[in-house]
């Protein structure tokens, strides 16, 4: 049945569910699945994001300048698996791409704290492969977090295979925002330079009022905090209405969002836009056809 079905981002949230179910000989036709829906959104995502990024922090996106050292081996790698070779077992390049010394430096600590309860699915599988985007930017720092009511960093997966990333979360169980917020500051040490996309539909199971006070901290401090109730095809969150009026009162704006309006909030938000304004202007733009 796996092999005759269309691949999309709810058909990988129910294997994500069924993750330790499924049947030896089923598995690798499991990740087939997984891998056509990674490939289709970093199609949809990438190189949107890169321009988004690149383009926010007034850098080019690589140099003229031929320095070795300066090579963008997983970009140039990736443009050119098309021109692999196997008379002679390797790639020839048509360009090669190089950094600018500029933007080998790290600017922005990013982190993605997703929500891996099941109402969550589409938005992890989504959440994980953006923060795969993000961690091949040299100009960020990114972490990439799921919790239930415990917390599991996936940086490291994140890395190297958002296939074994999203096979990695474990969908179910209750919800501690708090105690993954409490974890993702550890990695805060330039306030003014980091992003915290909160990607949950603020169900708290645990403890909520000092979740507010933490949110309300690290606003005040400096850190640019989004929640994005829902990171899907729909962008049609459900949600604990209540805490997400409370927490947009200082400074925390929360709304659902499609993927493709991703780039416009992720540019928004290095630009130290106004987060509230930036979130209605981004929730209220209208849809432009999507490209398969």
């Amino acid at each position: 049945m796996l092999k005759n079905v269309e691949p999309n981002p709810q058909l990988v949230g129910t294997l994500m569910s069924l993750n330790g179910r499924i049947p030896e000989r089923t598995k690798e036709t499991a990740r087939m699945v997984v891998r056509a829906v990674v490939d289709k959104i970093k199609r949809l995502l990438e190189q949107k994001i890169r321009q988004a990024v690149l383009g926010a922090l007034n850098r080019n996106d690589h140099s003229p300048i031929p320095r070795a050292a300066s090579i963008d081996w997983k970009w140039t790698i990736g443009r050119n698996l098309k021109n692999y070779q196997p008379a002679l077992g390797t790639i020839v390049p048509e360009r090669v791409y190089f950094y600018s010394r500029a933007q080998r430096s790290t600017h922005w600590t990013v982190i993605v704290d997703m929500d891996q309860s099941g109402s969550m699915a589409e938005s992890v599988v989504y959440g994980s492969v953006t923060g795969s985007i993000f961690a091949s930017l040299p100009a960020l720092n990114t972490r990439v977090v799921a919790f239930d009511t415990e917390v599991v960093d996936l940086t490291e997966q994140c890395g190297s295979d958002p296939v074994e990333m999203i096979f990695g979360v474990q969908l179910g169980g209750g919800t501690d925002i708090n105690k993954s917020v409490a974890y993702c500051e550890k990695f805060i040490t330039d306030p003014a330079q980091t992003i915290l996309f909160l990607i949950t539909d603020l169900f708290e199971g645990g403890n909520q009022a000092q979740l507010v006070r933490r949110l309300r901290d690290l606003v005040e401090s400096g850190v640019r905090v989004i929640c994005l109730l829902a990171l899907s095809d729909s962008g049609v969150p459900t949600f604990d209405e209540p805490l997400a009026k409370k927490i947009s009162e200082f400074g925390v704006p929360c709304f659902g969002c499609t993927p493709n309006k991703l780039p416009d909030l992720i540019e928004g938000v290095l630009k130290k836009h106004d987060l509230k304004a930036l979130a209605a202007r981004i929730a209220a733009k209208k849809e432009s056809p999507r490209s398969a």
